[in-house]
Protein backbone atom coordinates (compact mmCIF):
# COMPACT_ATOMS: atom_id res chain seq x y z
CA UNK A 1 0.00 0.00 0.00
CA UNK A 2 1.17 3.54 -0.73
CA UNK A 3 1.93 5.41 2.48
CA UNK A 4 -0.43 8.28 1.62
CA UNK A 5 -1.83 10.35 -1.24
CA UNK A 6 -4.54 10.07 -3.86
CA UNK A 7 -3.66 6.51 -4.91
CA UNK A 8 -3.83 5.33 -1.30
CA UNK A 9 -7.18 7.10 -0.85
CA UNK A 10 -8.56 5.49 -4.01
CA UNK A 11 -7.46 1.99 -2.99
CA UNK A 12 -8.95 2.47 0.49
CA UNK A 13 -12.25 3.66 -0.99
CA UNK A 14 -12.57 0.86 -3.54
CA UNK A 15 -11.05 -2.18 -1.84
CA UNK A 16 -12.34 -4.25 1.04
CA UNK A 17 -10.04 -5.05 3.93
CA UNK A 18 -8.54 -8.54 3.90
CA UNK A 19 -10.17 -9.46 7.22
CA UNK A 20 -9.63 -12.76 9.02
CA UNK A 21 -13.04 -13.53 10.62
CA UNK A 22 -11.54 -14.58 13.96
CA UNK A 23 -11.04 -12.55 17.12
CA UNK A 24 -8.15 -13.84 19.25
CA UNK A 25 -8.44 -13.50 23.03
CA UNK A 26 -5.38 -11.69 24.42
CA UNK A 27 -6.21 -11.54 28.12
CA UNK A 28 -7.79 -14.64 29.64
CA UNK A 29 -5.85 -17.41 31.40
CA UNK A 30 -6.29 -21.13 31.79
CA UNK A 31 -8.09 -22.33 34.93
CA UNK A 32 -6.91 -25.91 35.57
CA UNK A 33 -8.05 -26.24 39.21
CA UNK A 34 -11.45 -24.62 38.63
CA UNK A 35 -11.95 -26.67 35.45
CA UNK A 36 -11.20 -29.89 37.33
CA UNK A 37 -13.74 -29.09 40.04
CA UNK A 38 -16.37 -27.90 37.53
CA UNK A 39 -16.01 -31.02 35.38
CA UNK A 40 -16.61 -33.22 38.44
CA UNK A 41 -19.16 -30.99 40.17
CA UNK A 42 -21.85 -32.31 42.49
CA UNK A 43 -25.39 -30.91 42.27
CA UNK A 44 -27.71 -29.61 44.97
CA UNK A 45 -30.97 -27.73 45.43
CA UNK A 46 -32.35 -25.28 48.00
CA UNK A 47 -32.89 -25.31 51.74
CA UNK A 48 -31.45 -23.54 54.74
CA UNK A 49 -27.74 -24.39 54.90
CA UNK A 50 -28.23 -25.73 51.38
CA UNK A 51 -25.25 -28.09 51.50
CA UNK A 52 -25.21 -30.03 54.76
CA UNK A 53 -22.89 -32.97 55.31
CA UNK A 54 -22.52 -35.08 58.44
CA UNK A 55 -19.00 -35.50 59.81
CA UNK A 56 -18.03 -38.12 62.39
CA UNK A 57 -15.33 -37.12 64.87
CA UNK A 58 -14.91 -40.33 66.82
CA UNK A 59 -16.18 -43.85 67.37
CA UNK A 60 -19.51 -44.41 69.13
CA UNK A 61 -18.50 -47.95 70.13
CA UNK A 62 -15.51 -49.52 71.87
CA UNK A 63 -13.94 -52.99 71.77
CA UNK A 64 -13.92 -54.87 75.09
CA UNK A 65 -11.99 -57.95 76.12
CA UNK A 66 -14.13 -60.79 77.52
CA UNK A 67 -13.62 -64.30 78.87
CA UNK A 68 -15.44 -67.63 79.03
CA UNK A 69 -18.39 -65.97 80.80
CA UNK A 70 -19.05 -63.68 77.86
CA UNK A 71 -19.55 -60.68 80.12
CA UNK A 72 -19.13 -57.10 78.88
CA UNK A 73 -19.85 -53.57 80.10
CA UNK A 74 -23.02 -52.03 78.73
CA UNK A 75 -22.22 -49.23 76.27
CA UNK A 76 -23.25 -45.62 76.75
CA UNK A 77 -24.46 -43.10 74.18
CA UNK A 78 -21.45 -41.22 72.88
CA UNK A 79 -22.35 -38.37 70.47
CA UNK A 80 -19.73 -38.16 67.72
CA UNK A 81 -21.47 -36.61 64.70
CA UNK A 82 -21.73 -32.93 63.75
CA UNK A 83 -23.08 -31.29 60.62
CA UNK A 84 -20.89 -29.21 58.38
CA UNK A 85 -23.02 -26.55 56.67
CA UNK A 86 -22.39 -24.43 53.59
CA UNK A 87 -24.53 -21.78 51.85
CA UNK A 88 -24.70 -21.17 48.11
CA UNK A 89 -22.69 -18.32 46.63
CA UNK A 90 -24.69 -16.52 43.93
CA UNK A 91 -23.18 -14.61 40.98
CA UNK A 92 -24.71 -12.88 37.96
CA UNK A 93 -23.05 -12.14 34.61
CA UNK A 94 -25.08 -9.53 32.64
CA UNK A 95 -24.73 -9.59 28.83
CA UNK A 96 -25.77 -6.52 26.86
CA UNK A 97 -26.92 -6.12 23.25
CA UNK A 98 -27.41 -2.60 21.87
CA UNK A 99 -30.14 -2.07 19.28
CA UNK A 100 -28.26 0.23 16.91
CA UNK A 101 -25.18 -1.98 17.21
CA UNK A 102 -27.22 -4.98 15.98
CA UNK A 103 -28.56 -2.95 13.06
CA UNK A 104 -25.09 -1.82 12.02
CA UNK A 105 -23.64 -5.33 12.30
CA UNK A 106 -26.45 -7.06 10.39
CA UNK A 107 -25.01 -8.76 7.27
CA UNK A 108 -21.70 -6.94 7.79
CA UNK A 109 -20.29 -8.38 11.01
CA UNK A 110 -16.73 -9.64 10.83
CA UNK A 111 -16.78 -10.50 14.54
CA UNK A 112 -20.23 -10.83 16.08
CA UNK A 113 -20.12 -8.63 19.17
CA UNK A 114 -22.88 -10.54 20.95
CA UNK A 115 -21.03 -13.84 20.46
CA UNK A 116 -17.82 -12.17 21.65
CA UNK A 117 -19.55 -11.15 24.89
CA UNK A 118 -20.58 -14.78 25.49
CA UNK A 119 -16.90 -15.74 25.23
CA UNK A 120 -16.08 -12.93 27.67
CA UNK A 121 -18.68 -14.29 30.11
CA UNK A 122 -16.87 -17.62 30.31
CA UNK A 123 -13.47 -15.97 30.73
CA UNK A 124 -14.80 -13.52 33.33
CA UNK A 125 -16.36 -16.32 35.38
CA UNK A 126 -13.14 -18.35 35.21
CA UNK A 127 -11.04 -15.41 36.41
CA UNK A 128 -13.54 -14.44 39.14
CA UNK A 129 -13.88 -17.88 40.72
CA UNK A 130 -10.22 -18.88 40.21
CA UNK A 131 -9.16 -15.76 42.13
CA UNK A 132 -11.61 -16.69 44.91
CA UNK A 133 -10.49 -20.33 44.82
CA UNK A 134 -6.93 -19.34 45.77
CA UNK A 135 -7.64 -16.17 47.74
CA UNK A 136 -11.01 -15.95 49.46
CA UNK A 137 -11.20 -16.75 53.16
CA UNK A 138 -14.08 -14.82 54.72
CA UNK A 139 -16.04 -13.00 51.97
CA UNK A 140 -19.48 -14.65 52.24
CA UNK A 141 -20.61 -13.32 48.84
CA UNK A 142 -17.95 -15.29 46.93
CA UNK A 143 -16.79 -18.87 46.57
CA UNK A 144 -14.99 -19.81 49.78
CA UNK A 145 -11.68 -21.08 48.47
CA UNK A 146 -8.69 -23.18 49.45
CA UNK A 147 -7.44 -20.79 52.20
CA UNK A 148 -10.66 -21.43 54.15
CA UNK A 149 -11.21 -25.10 53.31
CA UNK A 150 -7.56 -26.18 53.67
CA UNK A 151 -6.33 -24.71 56.93
CA UNK A 152 -5.45 -25.58 60.51
CA UNK A 153 -7.02 -22.48 62.06
CA UNK A 154 -4.19 -20.15 61.05
CA UNK A 155 -6.43 -18.28 58.58
CA UNK A 156 -9.92 -19.47 59.61
CA UNK A 157 -10.90 -21.25 62.81
CA UNK A 158 -14.59 -21.95 62.19
CA UNK A 159 -15.18 -23.66 58.85
CA UNK A 160 -18.65 -24.85 57.79
CA UNK A 161 -19.90 -24.06 61.28
CA UNK A 162 -17.40 -26.37 63.05
CA UNK A 163 -14.57 -24.80 65.10
CA UNK A 164 -11.17 -26.28 64.37
CA UNK A 165 -9.99 -25.37 67.85
CA UNK A 166 -12.47 -27.81 69.41
CA UNK A 167 -12.25 -30.45 66.65
CA UNK A 168 -8.59 -31.03 65.73
CA UNK A 169 -9.67 -33.62 63.11
CA UNK A 170 -11.22 -30.70 61.18
CA UNK A 171 -7.74 -29.25 60.65
CA UNK A 172 -5.73 -29.58 57.43
CA UNK A 173 -1.99 -30.08 57.21
CA UNK A 174 -0.51 -26.57 57.18
CA UNK A 175 3.19 -25.72 57.06
CA UNK A 176 4.99 -22.43 56.50
CA UNK A 177 8.52 -23.44 55.56
CA UNK A 178 11.62 -21.47 56.40
CA UNK A 179 12.74 -18.84 53.91
CA UNK A 180 15.00 -20.27 51.22
CA UNK A 181 13.24 -23.65 51.03
CA UNK A 182 12.88 -24.55 47.35
CA UNK A 183 10.52 -27.24 46.02
CA UNK A 184 12.38 -30.53 45.63
CA UNK A 185 11.35 -34.14 45.22
CA UNK A 186 12.55 -34.88 48.74
CA UNK A 187 10.60 -32.15 50.55
CA UNK A 188 7.45 -32.70 48.44
CA UNK A 189 7.66 -36.40 49.32
CA UNK A 190 7.87 -35.36 52.98
CA UNK A 191 4.81 -33.10 52.67
CA UNK A 192 2.79 -35.82 50.93
CA UNK A 193 3.81 -38.37 53.56
CA UNK A 194 2.80 -36.02 56.40
CA UNK A 195 -0.62 -35.37 54.82
CA UNK A 196 -1.13 -39.08 54.16
CA UNK A 197 -0.31 -39.88 57.79
CA UNK A 198 -2.67 -37.18 59.06
CA UNK A 199 -5.47 -38.43 56.77
CA UNK A 200 -5.16 -41.98 58.12
CA UNK A 201 -3.37 -43.37 55.08
CA UNK A 202 -5.13 -41.59 52.21
CA UNK A 203 -2.71 -39.93 49.84
CA UNK A 204 -3.48 -36.63 48.05
CA UNK A 205 -4.41 -37.02 44.38
CA UNK A 206 -2.80 -33.86 43.04
CA UNK A 207 -0.88 -30.68 43.86
CA UNK A 208 -1.43 -27.17 42.46
CA UNK A 209 1.40 -24.61 42.43
CA UNK A 210 2.34 -21.45 40.51
CA UNK A 211 4.39 -21.62 37.31
CA UNK A 212 7.71 -20.52 38.82
CA UNK A 213 7.22 -22.83 41.82
CA UNK A 214 6.58 -25.67 39.37
CA UNK A 215 9.71 -24.70 37.43
CA UNK A 216 11.78 -24.95 40.61
CA UNK A 217 10.56 -28.49 41.16
CA UNK A 218 11.26 -29.34 37.51
CA UNK A 219 14.87 -28.23 37.92
CA UNK A 220 15.29 -30.77 40.72
CA UNK A 221 14.10 -33.47 38.30
CA UNK A 222 16.25 -32.31 35.37
CA UNK A 223 19.50 -32.84 37.23
CA UNK A 224 18.72 -36.59 37.26
CA UNK A 225 18.08 -36.95 33.51
CA UNK A 226 19.99 -39.57 31.53
CA UNK A 227 20.13 -40.21 27.80
CA UNK A 228 20.30 -43.70 26.36
CA UNK A 229 22.28 -44.08 23.14
CA UNK A 230 21.38 -47.08 20.99
CA UNK A 231 24.50 -48.54 19.34
CA UNK A 232 24.82 -47.43 15.74
CA UNK A 233 22.56 -44.37 16.17
CA UNK A 234 22.85 -40.87 17.55
CA UNK A 235 20.49 -38.00 18.34
CA UNK A 236 21.39 -36.22 15.10
CA UNK A 237 19.69 -38.99 13.10
CA UNK A 238 16.40 -38.84 15.06
CA UNK A 239 13.60 -36.76 13.66
CA UNK A 240 12.83 -34.68 16.73
CA UNK A 241 16.03 -34.89 18.73
CA UNK A 242 16.19 -35.87 22.40
CA UNK A 243 13.43 -34.97 24.83
CA UNK A 244 14.50 -33.01 27.89
CA UNK A 245 12.43 -32.03 30.89
CA UNK A 246 9.17 -33.52 32.13
CA UNK A 247 5.77 -32.40 30.94
CA UNK A 248 4.12 -33.81 34.06
CA UNK A 249 5.87 -34.00 37.42
CA UNK A 250 4.99 -36.84 39.80
CA UNK A 251 6.32 -37.18 43.31
CA UNK A 252 5.65 -40.63 44.85
CA UNK A 253 2.78 -41.00 42.40
CA UNK A 254 1.14 -37.61 43.03
CA UNK A 255 1.06 -35.29 39.97
CA UNK A 256 2.02 -31.63 40.41
CA UNK A 257 0.17 -29.11 38.21
CA UNK A 258 0.82 -25.42 37.60
CA UNK A 259 -2.05 -22.92 37.71
CA UNK A 260 -1.63 -19.26 36.66
CA UNK A 261 -3.96 -18.18 39.48
CA UNK A 262 -2.03 -19.96 42.23
CA UNK A 263 0.19 -17.55 44.21
CA UNK A 264 3.88 -18.36 43.83
CA UNK A 265 5.36 -20.06 46.87
CA UNK A 266 2.14 -21.88 47.75
CA UNK A 267 1.48 -25.59 47.20
CA UNK A 268 -2.05 -26.96 47.63
CA UNK A 269 -2.31 -30.72 48.15
CA UNK A 270 -5.77 -31.89 47.06
CA UNK A 271 -7.83 -35.01 47.67
CA UNK A 272 -10.95 -34.47 45.49
CA UNK A 273 -12.70 -37.41 47.14
CA UNK A 274 -13.50 -35.00 49.98
CA UNK A 275 -13.22 -31.64 48.20
CA UNK A 276 -15.89 -30.83 45.63
CA UNK A 277 -17.55 -27.95 43.84
CA UNK A 278 -21.32 -28.05 44.37
CA UNK A 279 -23.56 -26.36 41.78
CA UNK A 280 -27.28 -25.66 42.07
CA UNK A 281 -29.07 -27.91 39.59
CA UNK A 282 -31.38 -25.11 38.36
CA UNK A 283 -28.89 -22.24 38.53
CA UNK A 284 -25.79 -23.81 37.07
CA UNK A 285 -24.91 -21.24 34.37
CA UNK A 286 -28.57 -20.67 33.54
CA UNK A 287 -29.37 -17.83 31.15
CA UNK A 288 -32.43 -15.61 31.23
CA UNK A 289 -34.15 -14.38 28.02
CA UNK A 290 -33.03 -11.03 26.65
CA UNK A 291 -35.21 -8.29 28.08
CA UNK A 292 -35.78 -4.81 26.63
CA UNK A 293 -34.17 -1.84 28.37
CA UNK A 294 -36.73 0.58 26.89
CA UNK A 295 -38.31 1.18 30.34
CA UNK A 296 -34.94 2.59 31.45
CA UNK A 297 -34.78 4.86 28.41
CA UNK A 298 -32.41 2.92 26.13
CA UNK A 299 -32.85 0.93 22.93
CA UNK A 300 -30.95 -2.12 24.14
CA UNK A 301 -31.44 -5.59 25.56
CA UNK A 302 -29.92 -7.40 28.52
CA UNK A 303 -29.70 -11.04 29.54
CA UNK A 304 -28.11 -12.55 32.66
CA UNK A 305 -26.26 -15.78 33.32
CA UNK A 306 -26.84 -17.06 36.86
CA UNK A 307 -24.66 -19.46 38.82
CA UNK A 308 -24.99 -20.77 42.37
CA UNK A 309 -22.07 -22.82 43.66
CA UNK A 310 -19.81 -23.42 46.63
CA UNK A 311 -16.59 -25.29 47.29
CA UNK A 312 -17.19 -27.95 49.95
CA UNK A 313 -14.47 -29.77 51.90
CA UNK A 314 -15.87 -32.52 54.10
CA UNK A 315 -12.48 -33.84 55.25
CA UNK A 316 -9.96 -31.02 55.67
CA UNK A 317 -7.46 -33.41 57.27
CA UNK A 318 -7.01 -35.11 53.86
CA UNK A 319 -5.83 -31.81 52.29
CA UNK A 320 -2.66 -29.79 52.78
CA UNK A 321 -1.21 -26.33 52.29
CA UNK A 322 2.52 -25.54 52.24
CA UNK A 323 3.44 -21.88 52.00
CA UNK A 324 6.51 -19.60 51.86
CA UNK A 325 8.33 -21.83 49.35
CA UNK A 326 11.07 -20.12 47.35
CA UNK A 327 10.74 -20.27 43.56
CA UNK A 328 12.57 -19.58 40.33
CA UNK A 329 12.71 -16.02 39.05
Amino acid sequence: MPAAGAVADQLTATTRRGMVPICVDQYSKSTPALSMFTANAQFGTGGVSSITQAAKFGSAVAVQASDYSGRFNLPGDTPTIQNGTWNWKFSIIPIQMFGVEMAVQEDHAIVNLAASRYDDAGAAYGAYDSAALYGNVTDTTQLQGFPAAIDDGTNLNTYAGIPRSSQPAWKSYYKSVTTGTYPTRANFAAFITAITKQAGGEKPKGVFVGFMTWLSLLQDFQGQETYQIVPGTNFVNTGDGPDTGFEALKVIGVPVFCDPYCPEGDAWFINPKYLNLYIHKNLGFTQSPFESMLPSGQYAFVSCIFVMRELVCIKPSAQGHVTNLSFAS
